[in-house]
């Protein structure tokens, strides 16, 4: 993969891999997985959020079903 950056950036980007002891691509590549991993981690969550939604609809769970539910757990936790 090829990249364009400004060449300041480039030298502080390369100082800062040094300071870690990698080098410029390693620094990169953890960089790149680390942005797609959080995106990931994100769609998951939406998604999760979308199926739980789906659930409550098709059990006809409302919101003073969640609500009630809450305060049960709280009270046997307090």
């Amino acid at each position: 993969m090829i990249i364009r950056v400004e060449p300041s950036l480039k030298t502080k980007v390369s100082q800062l891999a040094k300071a870690k002891g990698k080098n410029l691509s390693e620094l990169v590549r953890e960089l790149l997985e680390k942005y797609t991993k959080e995106r990931d981690m994100s769609a998951y969550i939406d998604s999760l959020w979308d199926r739980i939604g789906q659930n409550f609809s098709k059990n006809n769970i409302s919101e003073a079903d969640i609500e009630e539910a809450i305060k049960q757990v709280r009270s046997k936790n307090a």
